[in-house]
């Protein structure tokens, strides 16, 4: 185990390089291949770009749970791509990790997983000239403006992402980023919006709320609107409507839910679509997201029709005097569950340019 700036990246060996052929003499280009990488806190996607103007490909995700750390998932990823590219292998030059956490210091924590690691220590590790980290929900962001429309499903206005627009996403967490089209092109800005206080729009979400602050001293938008939040909303619904609750998986709430016969998880999946609605307006007004919401994350694709006809759309627009203001702003799902390593990929291209 190794500590760099004060963080242990558990799996990391000290002067021993992950790269395959690392001492043979570099590509014409050394700016290429690139690795780019979505990390969440339940699953790891990589990806292989192996020079300019090609796609993303050898596209894996691998378990968090499975790996010591991501400099292992890393690890294993290239040792697949090096057994079925064979001879064609090269070593990735530069690299961009998108992270479901803060970014600040050498140090990255991840908020749901139990990963941490050391980006000097990832760098030296992985061989790397250059490893960019980024907030995962900032490369989301980054992908929207090259987003087509067979990746996207919307509501409201036609969405044309231009200007200002918003990228919120209930995954395991729930992420929130903006992206602003400058004259240099689409700059990103990462923040923590999902742990923003979560607001109650109507005396059902208000008793929701208040029995979910018996358990919490704060109630942030991702304590209930996320893949770890449904469990605690499905909790609160039960005890709020006096019915006999058990703890249910997130999994099952939607498959339950969608299904329609469960009552409980049914009703669930209802106040989720709702209170999103709201925290999704409450983000448009704030960042003035003109060019559009859109929604990323695991949880609101499975939900297909059923997010389409919930009252999404009527919460998120219901902000009094800002109503029209909040009619005028597209918004759409983002389906393509990838979107975000092509944003990364945009953002390691934007660092070396």
């Amino acid at each position: 185990m190794e500590a760099i700036g004060g963080c242990e990246t558990p799996g990391l060996e000290e002067g021993i390089a992950v790269n395959l052929n690392v001492n043979e003499t570099p590509p014409e280009s050394p700016a290429w291949p690139r690795l780019v990488a979505d990390i969440g806190g339940s699953n790891a996607r990589f990806g292989w770009i192996r020079a300019v103007g090609h796609a993303i490909e050898h596209v894996r995700t691998l378990s968090v749970a499975a790996h010591a750390s991501p400099v292992e998932a890393a690890r294993a990823y290239l040792q697949d791509c090096a057994a079925q590219l064979g001879a064609a292998y090269r070593p990735p030059r530069h690299a961009a990790f998108a992270v479901a956490t803060a970014v600040q210091d050498d140090c990255i924590e991840f908020t749901n997983s139990n990963w941490r690691f050391s980006r000097q220590a990832a760098l030296a590790a992985l061989g790397l000239q250059s490893l960019l980290v980024l907030n995962d929900f900032e490369a989301l962001a980054l992908s929207v403006p090259g987003l087509k429309a067979s990746q996207l499903r919307g509501f409201g206005p036609p969405a044309a992402a231009e200007g200002c627009c918003a990228v919120i996403g209930p995954g395991t967490g729930l992420g929130v980023a903006t992206v602003l089209q400058t004259r240099q092109g689409w700059v990103a800005m990462a923040g923590e919006g999902g742990h923003a206080t979560l607001a109650p729009t109507n005396a059902l979400e208000s008793d929701i709320l208040a029995a979910v602050r018996t358990r919490y001293e704060h109630v942030s938008a991702e304590r209930l609107l996320s893949g770890i939040g449904l469990p605690e909303l499905h909790w609160a619904v039960n005890t709020v409507q006096a019915r006999p609750t058990e703890p249910v998986r997130t999994e099952d709430i939607v498959q339950r839910g969608l299904r329609g016969d469960d009552p409980s998880c049914s009703q669930t999946l209802d106040i989720f679509c709702a209170m999103l609605g709201s925290f999704a307006g409450s983000v448009a007004l704030t960042v003035g997201a003109r060019g559009g919401v859109y929604i990323g994350g695991g949880i609101v694709p499975r939900l297909g029709d059923r997010f389409f006809s919930s009252q999404f759309r009527a919460s998120f627009v219901a902000k009094g005097r800002f109503r029209a203001y909040l009619e005028g702003i597209p918004c759409a799902v983002i389906l393509d569950t990838l979107a975000a390593l092509e944003g990364a990929a945009y953002a390691v291209e934007q660092s070396l340019n």
